[in-house]
């Protein structure tokens, strides 16, 4: 008689909420230029009182580059009055507005049948 081994690996939650984040990190940032345009660092400063988004200073800027190279935002030097450093400021364009508009849509329906499925707050 055979006895069939089964391993069970534990499910690794840090991966899985890796991949939400990574869904949901464009809608977030265009999100927040849609409210008034930003820095990098200033994306991320918004973002900082929502931890669980996930977005660092390693994974905002290729997302910026990537919605820059695909025209949904656009990005401006600007440098301090002073003098200084400057930085890059990003708004949202015609299509980034468009996308925004249709992600949004999208993701008020998935929000509202996964709610069903899992249940609210328990």
């Amino acid at each position: 008689m055979q006895v069939a081994l089964q391993y069970h690996l534990p499910m690794d939650v840090e991966a899985w909420k890796s991949q939400l984040r990574k869904g949901a990190a464009e809608l977030a940032v265009l999100a927040l230029l849609d409210e008034t345009a930003r820095s990098g660092i200033g994306l991320l400063d918004a973002l900082e009182a929502r931890p669980e988004i996930g977005l660092s200073d390693g994974s905002i800027y290729p997302l910026l580059n990537r919605l820059e190279r695909e025209g949904r935002i656009e990005g401006r030097w600007q440098t301090p009055r002073g003098g200084g450093r400057g930085q890059k400021i990003y708004a949202l364009t015609g299509e980034g507005r468009s996308a925004l508009k249709s992600m949004r849509a999208a993701w008020t329906g998935f929000r509202d049948e996964l709610s069903e499925i899992v249940g609210g707050s328990r």
